[in-house]
């Protein structure tokens, strides 16, 4: 279904088309991540499953559930069939807040006990076996996949988000005020090496990523704005201000070049921005609603978005205005109202 990463221009962001739908879960799909290296997507959602999808075919390879836990913020680990997940239930009596998970024989190989609440930013390091939660109580934690204790905690205040770079050399946490710190992760427990603060917005960040060479940052904040960083110096290379979604977070994500970027809004809209000019080349109607989950894939020219519906993105390459693959049941997008860029 998808075809492999060509250089991305203007015109082939502006394509992008629904190609495949997955409408049968049970409620909100509150997190999706892509595999670093082979064809696969993980969800997980307010229905209490895991799904694991072939993205190269558009297909459900697999779908466990976990009743006992739920099922909240996902990441995959190095292996295709092992994932992270973070816990919605009995977080105070089993302290369980994240299991690492076989989706090969739907078996937890380890739980991780710490958080108080719930994790709310999940990540996985790129080049071992470290990974790092931030939770609602004012922590983040960072673990070993090979062992169950906290090898590491940083309190803070407010709602944590926390990213690695593609590298795995540096770590960033984003916290209450704007305040964006950065760490060395091979010793983190020196303290953050700098410190960046997003002047004018005091909302919360609820996402952060880093572009793949490592030079920009995307924040997303709990307000619906969106920012791109220089992540050497901090500065703001550019932001834009999004349709309010009352009660849903959206998500933004880079291309894998660090283009361009693209984001959920509310009013069921999303947008594209090519980073170097600051222009919006591209808002297509979600067809799902408020998007509350998108990411670009990372060897692929397809994104995925995602409410209590998945939808897989494809350029539309046939050049007529036609469904790229009709018979995954996908419509073409619409345009929709336009965002206001109110950083320069």
């Amino acid at each position: 279904m998808t075809a492999p990463l060509t250089e991305l221009d203007d015109d082939t962001v502006r394509s992008m088309s629904i190609a495949a739908v997955f409408s049968d879960f049970g409620g909100k799909i509150n997190s999706l991540d892509f595999h670093r290296k082979d064809d696969l997507l993980v969800t997980a959602s307010e229905d209490d499953s895991v799904r694991l999808y072939d993205i190269a075919n558009a297909k459900l390879l697999k779908t466990t559930y976990h009743k006992k836990h739920g099922a909240d913020r996902i990441c995959f680990t190095h292996h295709p069939n092992s994932v992270i997940c973070s816990s919605k239930y009995n977080l105070e009596s089993t302290g369980e807040s994240l299991r690492y998970l076989s989706m090969y024989d739907n078996r937890c190989l380890r739980y991780f006990k710490g958080h108080k609440q719930r994790v709310v930013s999940l990540c996985m390091s790129p080049i071992n076996d470290s990974f790092m939660s931030g939770s609602l109580d004012h922590s983040v934690r960072i673990w070993d996949l090979r062992v169950n204790a906290c090898q590491g905690i940083l309190h803070l205040r407010g709602r944590p988000a926390v990213a690695y770079d593609q590298q795995g050399l540096v770590f960033s946490v984003a916290m209450e005020g704007g305040a964006i710190k950065l760490f060395d992760s091979r010793s983190y427990d020196k303290g953050p090496f700098d410190t960046f603060l997003v002047g004018g917005d005091t909302a919360e960040v609820c996402d952060i990523k880093f572009s793949n060479d490592g030079k920009s940052m995307l924040l997303t904040t709990t307000n619906n704005n969106i920012y791109v960083l220089d992540a050497y110096g901090g500065e703001k290379r550019c932001g834009f201000s999004l349709e309010p979604s009352p009660g849903t977070t959206v998500e933004a994500t880079f291309t894998p070049d660090g283009k361009y970027a693209v984001a959920g809004s509310g009013g069921g809209t999303m947008h594209a921005w090519n980073i170097e000019t600051r222009n919006e080349v591209a808002c297509w109607s979600s067809h799902i609603g408020v998007p509350s989950c998108l990411k670009w894939a990372p060897r692929r020219a397809m994104f995925a978005a995602a409410s209590s519906v998945l939808t897989f993105w494809i350029p539309n390459n046939n050049g007529n205005g036609s469904n790229p693959r009709a018979e995954y049941g996908g419509t073409d997008a619409e345009p929709g109202p336009q965002s206001q860029p109110f950083v320069h």
